[in-house]
């Protein structure tokens, strides 16, 4: 019966890293575009300061 309450609870948090993770991705997508997102590797980094 360990084992049941043991992987339950790993399932849980697992669960609940998933979602927190689903939440700031959806969050942060709202803030950018596909079209922005594709573009970033071309981004150049000369502007910012060192």
């Amino acid at each position: 019966m360990e084992v049941i309450a043991l992987t339950i609870l790993v399932s849980s948090c697992l669960a609940g890293i998933f979602i927190c993770c689903f939440a700031g991705e959806f969050r942060r997508s709202r803030r950018s575009s596909p079209e922005r997102d594709s573009l970033l590797p071309l981004d150049d980094d000369s502007n910012f300061p060192k």
